[in-house]
C-alpha cells in the first residue's frame, strides 16, 4: 500500500450523501459484501460478494499515481474496471452482488433497487449485465493508465439491436454479423472455438450474454486501442485467457498516427490467438507507445535536410496532405522534395505526376485489399541507409540519365501515336476515342501493378454475355446499355457498353477508371476491371442482384418489402460511403449524382453507391469549386450547383437529404400534376409545410406504421430537412448526419427552409411509379444534364 503522503484519489466512493476521503491503512481488510447508512469503506477496504467471486475497492491501474473505486474478480485483482458513484438515499444498503453489480437497494425490500453499476457500465461487459443502445454504452479507457472515457464506445445498433457496433469518436469503427435469434450469430467466428465461450441474446434495443460453462468467470473487455476481447479465466492456471479479440480497422482515420504504417492483413497467430497490430512503423522510425500504436512513429535520427536519402515503399496508400506539382519527371519531383528541408517524402506516377508531403504523414497504408497503389519515397537521414554510398550514387545516376531517358520515351510514344493515326483512316471518327481510352488504362496498369483491376478480352465478355443477348439486358442508359454475364469461373457481372454513337460516354467511362478502382469500401460498388479492343469500350463491374433501390422504393408492391431495419441499413450505409468519400479515401471524391437509381442493392440487401461517371476529384484545402459542365439529376441537385455550377461536398449532402427523405415517405422528391402534394410540387417543400405545421408524421410510409420507431423515423426526417438547407454553409457535413442518425440522444437544431428547384421540377414530371432503373448496376437517367 503506498504512504499516506502519496494518497492522491482521484474519486472517492460517495455513499447516502456523504463524501469519504480515503485511508491509509497498513494492510488490506474485508468486510462482508454490504455497507449501510453512516458506513464508509477505506482505502485498504474491500466489500466482498456473498460466493467471495466479486471484490469492491480502491485499486491503481497501470502506472498511474491515482486510486479508483473498482470491482474486480476476486482471484485477478488486474481485472479491475471501474464503477460509478453512488447517490445519498436514506434507508438503504450498499451491495456488491455474485455478478459483479454494485448496487444499492432498500433493506426492507431488497427487490427495490436505487441505483446499479450495471447502470453504468466502463469498458466490461460482464454476464448478466444488460448493454443498451444509446443509454448503456461500454466506453474503452484513455489508455492502460488512465481510466477516464477513451474514444471509442460499444453496444447494439439502433435497428433492433441487429448488430453490435463499435464507434470511434461517434463514427462506426467495426460491426458485427446481424442479429439472427441465433446465440452465435453475432460473432460467427467463435463457433471455430471447441467450447464456443459465450452466448448472446439481444432484444428491442438490448444485449446480454451466458457464459460458457456458466460458472466460468467471463469478461468482455473494449480496449483503449477499440479491440474487443472476450476472455475466460483458467482456474488451474489461474490467468485469463484471451478467446477472441476484434481487431482494429484501417478503415478509421489516422488509426497508426504520425508516420504509423497500416495494413488490415497484418498477421494473425491462431495457434494463441495473439492479433498483431495492424500498425507498424518504416524504417528509421520507432512506435512512441508500445501500448498504444495510435500515438504513431518516431524519428530515430533526425533528418539533416543536406544530404537526406529516400527509402522506397511500394504498394502505399498515399498520404491526404500532399501538394500536387505541374507534371514533371521523377527525377525532378526528387529533387524538388530535396530543396525544401520541410519535405518529408514525395511520389510520382504517369497519372497523377509530381506530389510532394510536408511534416507528419497521415494515413499511410499498405495492403490496401491486397492491391498496390503507389510507392511513396520516403525522406530519412543518410546513415539509415546501410549502403549510404552506393545509394548516393543511385539518386546522383537517376538525376543525370531519367530525363535524357524520358525525352526518348516521349519522342517514341509520339511516333507511335502519329503511325497508329494515319494507320486509322480518315473514316473513323471515333478512332480518338479508342487511342486515348487505351492510352488511359495503359497508365492505369503502369501504376497498379498487381491491382486486382483487370482488363478482359473482348471475346470473354461476349461470351460471358451470351453475345450481348437481349435475355441478358438489363436496362440502357445515356451511356450505352447494361448486360448480366458470367465468367468462366461463374462469378456473375455486370456490363456497361459505350454505345457507339455516344457523345458523352468517354468521358465517363475514364473517370470510372480512373476513380472507382482506386476507392475500395463495402457502400461502394466494385469496378473489377474494363476491356478495350478496336471501338469497342466495356466496364465490369461486380454484379448487383438485388437492382437498384429505386426498383423497390417507388413502386407499392416492391415498397412494403422494404423493411424498417433494411431501410435504416441503406441509410447509414450510404452515409458511411459519402464519409469514405470526402473524407477517408486517397482521393477526395464528391459524388455530384446520388440518387435511389445509383443505390445498388446487393444480396443481402446492403447499399452500394454506383455511378461515378460524374464524379469529381475534390481539393482538400478547398471548400468548394465551380464548373461550366452542370450534371446529375434535377431533384437531387442543391441549388447552389444547378444554378451556379458551384459543387463542394455540400452538394453531396443536399443530395443525401432528399434521398433520406424518399427512403422514409416512399415518395419521389420530383412529382408533379396528379402527383403534387400539398401545395408544393415536390416532396421537400411538402415536408416543408408539415415541419412548420408539426405533422411530419404524416411523411412516414404507411406500409412502416406499426412497424417502425416512429421517433427515429421523424428524426431522420429532421435530419433530412437539415442536409437540404438552401445555403451550403447550414448544411451540416456527413461525419455530422450520421451522428444524427445514429446517437438517439443528439441534439438537432431547427433546419431553414430547403432549396426547392421549383422551377426545374418540370424535367421530371413525366416520371411515374412504374419508372426505376432495371439494371442491376443502375443507368444514369440523362434528364436535365
Amino acid at each position: 500500500m503506498p504512504t499516506c503522503s502519496d494518497c492522491k484519489l482521484q474519486e472517492a466512493l460517495r455513499l447516502f450523501g456523504r463524501n469519504q476521503r480515503a485511508r491509509c491503512l497498513s494492510a488490506p481488510m474485508e468486510i462482508p459484501e454490504r455497507i449501510f447508512q453512516n458506513q464508509s469503506i477505506s482505502d485498504g477496504q474491500t466489500l466482498v460478494s456473498t460466493s467471495k467471486k466479486f471484490v469492491l475497492g480502491f485499486f491503481t491501474p497501470g502506472a498511474s499515481r491515482h486510486r479508483y473505486v473498482g470491482v474486480w474478480y476476486k482471484d485477478d485483482p488486474e481485472s479491475s474496471f471501474i464503477v460509478a458513484s453512488g447517490v445519498g438515499v436514506q434507508d438503504l444498503e450498499a451491495v456488491i452482488l455474485d455478478n459483479g453489480n454494485f448496487v444499492l437497494r432498500s433493506i426492507t425490500n431488497q427487490t427495490k433497487i436505487t441505483w446499479q453499476s450495471f447502470d453504468s457500465p466502463t469498458n466490461t461487459w460482464l454476464p448478466e449485465m444488460n448493454i443498451t443502445h444509446g443509454s448503456k454504452l461500454l466506453a474503452s479507457w484513455k489508455n492502460s493508465d488512465d481510466p477516464g472515457v477513451g474514444e471509442y464506445s460499444f453496444g447494439p445498433g439502433v435497428n433492433n439491436a441487429s448488430q453490435l457496433i463499435i464507434w470511434w469518436n461517434g463514427i462506426i469503427f467495426w460491426t458485427s454479423a446481424r442479429w439472427s435469434g441465433d446465440a452465435y450469430s453475432l460473432i460467427p467466428e467463435l463457433k471455430s472455438i471447441s467450447t464456443i465461450p459465450v452466448s448472446f441474446q439481444c432484444y428491442n434495443l438490448t444485449c446480454t450474454y451466458t457464459p460458457n460453462p456458466i460458472t466460468r468467470m467471463t469478461k468482455i473487455v473494449l480496449d483503449p486501442n477499440g479491440s474487443l476481447n472476450i476472455a475466460q479465466f483458467d482456474p488451474e492456471a489461474q490467468s485469463w485467457t484471451l478467446l477472441w479479440r476484434q481487431p482494429a480497422s484501417c478503415d478509421v482515420s489516422n488509426l497508426c498516427g504520425i508516420f504509423g504504417i497500416c495494413n488490415n492483413n497484418a498477421h494473425q497467430n491462431v495457434s494463441n490467438l495473439q492479433i498483431a497490430s495492424p500498425c507498424r512503423c518504416p524504417k528509421g522510425f520507432a512506435q512512441q507507445d508500445i501500448q498504444n500504436f495510435r500515438e504513431g512513429c518516431t524519428r530515430q535520427i533526425p533528418l539533416q535536410c543536406n544530404g537526406d536519402m529516400f527509402i522506397d515503399m511500394p504498394g502505399m496508400q498515399l498520404p491526404h496532405n500532399r501538394e500536387k506539382l505541374s507534371v514533371m519527371e521523377s527525377s525532378e519531383c526528387q529533387l524538388a522534395c530535396l530543396r525544401n528541408c520541410s519535405c518529408t517524402a514525395y511520389a510520382h506516377s504517369v497519372l497523377d505526376g509530381c506530389s510532394l508531403c510536408y511534416g507528419n504523414l497521415t494515413n499511410l497504408q499498405d495492403g490496401y485489399n491486397g492491391s498496390a497503389v503507389s510507392t511513396l519515397y520516403l525522406r530519412v537521414a543518410a546513415s539509415e541507409l546501410q549502403s549510404g554510398s552506393s545509394s548516393g550514387r543511385k539518386i546522383l545516376w537517376i538525376a543525370g540519365v531519367l530525363p535524357s531517358v524520358a525525352i526518348l520515351i516521349f519522342c517514341l510514344i509520339l511516333f507511335i501515336w502519329i503511325r497508329r493515326s494515319k494507320n486509322k483512316g480518315k473514316g473513323k471518327q471515333d478512332g480518338h476515342h479508342s487511342l486515348v481510352t487505351s492510352d488511359t488504362i495503359k497508365l492505369w496498369e503502369s501504376e497498379e501493378t498487381g491491382s486486382h483491376f483487370t482488363t478482359f478480352s473482348f471475346s470473354v465478355i461476349k461470351n460471358a454475355t451470351d453475345n450481348f443477348s437481349t435475355e441478358n439486358k438489363l436496362g440502357e442508359g445515356g451511356f450505352g446499355p447494361v448486360y448480366k454475364g458470367n465468367l468462366p469461373d461463374g462469378q456473375e457481372i455486370a456490363v456497361k457498353r459505350l454505345a457507339a454513337n455516344s457523345g458523352q460516354g468517354l468521358p465517363e467511362f475514364k473517370n470510372e477508371i480512373i476513380l472507382i478502382a482506386k476507392l475500395q469500401h463495402r457502400n461502394l460498388v466494385g469496378l473489377l476491371g474494363c476491356c478495350i479492343e478496336e471501338e469497342e469500350m466495356l466496364l465490369i463491374y461486380e454484379y448487383m442482384p438485388n437492382k437498384s433501390l429505386d426498383f423497390f422504393l417507388f413502386e407499392k408492391s416492391r415498397r412494403a418489402l422494404l423493411d424498417w431495419e433494411m431501410r435504416m441499413n441503406i441509410i447509414e450505409g450510404v452515409a458511411q460511403g459519402l464519409i469514405y468519400l470526402h473524407k477517408h479515401s486517397r482521393l477526395r471524391i464528391i459524388h455530384r449524382d446520388l440518387k435511389a437509381s445509383n443505390i445498388l442493392l446487393d444480396a443481402d440487401m446492403n447499399p452500394k453507391i454506383s455511378d461515378f461517371g460524374m464524379a469529381k476529384i475534390f481539393d482538400p484545402k478547398g471548400t468548394q469549386a465551380n464548373t461550366k459542365r452542370v450534371v446529375g439529376t434535377y431533384g437531387y441537385m442543391a441549388p447552389e450547383y444547378a444554378m451556379a455550377g458551384i459543387f463542394s461536398v455540400k452538394s453531396d449532402v443536399f443530395s443525401y437529404g432528399v434521398l433520406l427523405l424518399e427512403i422514409i415517405s416512399g415518395m419521389r422528391n420530383a412529382a408533379a400534376g396528379p402527383q403534387r402534394r400539398g401545395n408544393s410540387v415536390s416532396l421537400l417543400g411538402h415536408a416543408w409545410e408539415l415541419w412548420n405545421e408539426g405533422r411530419c408524421q404524416e411523411l412516414i410510409d404507411k406500409s412502416l406504421h406499426g412497424r417502425c420507431p416512429e421517433n427515429v423515423a421523424l428524426r431522420c426526417i429532421h435530419v433530412s430537412l437539415l442536409c437540404v438547407q438552401e445555403q451550403a454553409a447550414d448544411r451540416p457535413s456527413m461525419t455530422e448526419v450520421f451522428s444524427m442518425i445514429t446517437n438517439e440522444n443528439a441534439t438537432l437544431p431547427d433546419p431553414k427552409q430547403p432549396g426547392f428547384l421549383s422551377l426545374l421540377v418540370s424535367n421530371q414530371t413525366e416520371i411515374t411509379e412504374e419508372t426505376y432503373s432495371l439494371n442491376g448496376l443502375s443507368i444514369t437517367n440523362l434528364d436535365g444534364r
